[in-house]
């Protein structure tokens, strides 16, 4: 098939490591993108890019960036009587202080898991004496179409459809792990999907205030090689800037319709990471306008949120630790049996170490 098949060949993979090796630079990159860490690790490529070439994951992956604060917040919700709580997959086994979507449900609480924000719509139909809330997450590759579903709501009058948004921006984290003390990363392997939509001047202050070399890219071993290729050519050449391996499907100026739709529902917000905490405007929150829709406005009790003993998530969504380097690894913390997001996640760094990596299954 046309832009995977050949993104895939061997003779072409192969070319791609000799020319990255024969370029003899030593960097620490990472990728910012949970897709890029699911490939990287499925490929092998980690072990063929060493000693050299270190890759490190990021906080790419939006379920596992969840703080636990804002999970408390919907497991309150999902066990308010008269409510049913939408939301995907992955987000239900995410632990937060009173436990998981998953072990709520087990209690009595409706929780429902979608494939589409629209699925949600359709409950609110079906379920007019019910108060339906979609948990909304995700990075700027989603937050365009649950807006688009806001705006459906609206249209069609439904006046028990609410929004729960946890949607976060990946140019502020960014900026957010660049300005912590000890960061050591010489270049930034930038995710395709956001780029779609943001394109790739929303990175422009990267290279420019902090002269960290970037590259856009692809999902394919030929995509992510050719991106490293590039940042080691940036950093010997010392001319960092924003290059786009991937302009089969991203544009300089992204899509700016999706935009316009995100930003006519939403605007932005403080948001907590978790690893990262607090950072400044870097989610999204309804616009006033929408606000009667916003179930985070709802008056409910969230517990406290205390320390999760052993659990080192937070250390590898911030590049600090590999997932084996945590105590809990592979041994407590599974994927049958997740103890943090990082293992819950089809994205998470600890679920595709587990799956491909060495120090995975035991």
């Amino acid at each position: 098939m046309r832009y995977l098949d050949e993104y895939r060949s061997l003779r072409l993979v192969e070319g791609q490591l000799r020319e990255i090796k024969e370029l003899s630079i030593c960097a620490v990159l990472m990728e910012v993108c949970g897709t890029h860490t699911m490939a990287i690790s499925r490929s092998g490529l980690r072990p063929l890019l060493a000693p050299e070439v270190d890759l490190v994951s990021g906080p790419g992956c939006p379920v596992c960036v969840t703080s636990e604060r804002d999970m408390g917040r919907a497991v309150a919700l999902a066990s308010l009587e008269g409510v049913i709580l939408a939301t995907f997959g992955d987000m239900v086994r995410v632990p937060g202080p009173q436990g998981t979507l998953l072990e709520a449900s087990s209690r009595g609480a409706a929780v429902r898991v979608v494939y589409s924000p629209l699925d949600a719509l359709t409950l609110a139909r079906e379920n007019p004496d019910r108060r339906v809330v979609f948990l909304g997450v995700g990075f700027e590759t989603t937050a365009p179409t649950v807006a688009a579903t806001v705006l459906r709501a609206r249209e069609e009058g439904l006046r028990n459809f609410y929004l729960l948004s946890l949607h976060k921006l990946i140019p502020p984290a960014l900026k957010a792990l660049v300005d912590m003390e000890d960061f050591a990363i010489d270049g930034f392997l930038l995710p395709g999907h956001v780029s779609v939509v943001l394109g790739t001047e929303a990175y422009g202050f990267l290279p420019r205030e902090y002269g960290i070399p970037c590259a856009v890219s692809g999902f394919e071993p030929a995509d992510i090689l050719r991106a490293v290729y590039l940042l080691l050519r940036m950093k010997a050449a010392g001319e960092p800037e924003v290059v786009n391996e991937y302009s089969r499907a991203v544009r300089p100026e992204g899509n700016r319709k999706a935009r316009e739709t995100m930003f006519h529902v939403f605007r932005e917000t403080d948001a907590e990471w978790r690893g990262l905490g607090v950072i400044p405007g870097s989610g999204l929150e309804l616009r006033d306008e929408f606000r009667d829709l916003d179930a985070g406005t709802w008056d409910i009790e969230v517990p406290e949120v205390g320390e999760r003993s052993g659990c080192r998530c937070g250390e590898v969504l911030r590049g600090r630790i590999r997932p084996p380097e945590c105590p809990l690894f592979a041994r407590a913390c599974n994927p049958d049996s997740p103890f943090g997001p990082c293992m819950v996640s089809s994205e998470g760094t600890c679920a595709s170490y587990y799956l491909y990596e060495e120090g995975g299954r035991e």
